[in-house]
């Protein structure tokens, strides 16, 4: 159903894909929105190793919840900074695309983890995370991709 990688030399384990989503705060979100229109988005993501999903928190409503509830078929890429080998220009990068099905978090224990692993992942302040918890939490929609397919490759952008 999904196609393999045309370079796969370029291929990385699944293992190392697993490590980017763990370290990356970022990626675009790809879902099919107003009337057939690719739209994708940048979103800040929590991979949580005990069951491979992958989450995100948002708006309760707007144009990404409109087309979640249409078609639940994602994409999510998300790529490394890079690194330059000595004596080089050329960043090489390491990226990841996922394939999956998304689905409102309904249960609020659970969203509030969400809430607080993503957060997490950007500042340790306890305080802050509460108080956004407080704040913000009644007007948080999560959201989590079960994954079907995940490939991932390691580029040179010379």
């Amino acid at each position: 159903m999904f196609r393999k990688m045309r370079r796969f030399k370029q291929q990385i384990s699944d293992s190392e894909c697993i490590e980017i989503l763990k370290n990356t705060k970022r990626g675009v979100l790809s879902i099919i929105g107003d009337d057939g229109y690719p739209y994708g988005l940048p979103m800040n993501h929590w991979y949580c190793e005990e069951d491979g999903k992958i989450y995100f928190h948002g708006a309760k409503e707007g144009h990404k919840i409109d087309a979640v509830k249409a078609c639940d078929k994602v994409s999510y890429c998300v790529y490394d900074e890079g690194y330059r080998r000595e004596g080089e220009w050329a960043l090489n990068i390491k990226s990841v695309i996922t394939f999956g099905r998304i689905k409102l978090v309904e249960d609020e224990e659970k969203a509030k983890a969400i809430c607080m692993a993503i957060t997490g992942k950007f500042t340790d302040d306890e305080e802050f995370i509460q108080k956004e918890l407080t704040n913000a939490f009644p007007r948080v929609q999560c959201l989590e991709i079960t994954l079907e397919h995940m490939t991932g490759k390691l580029v040179n952008e010379s």
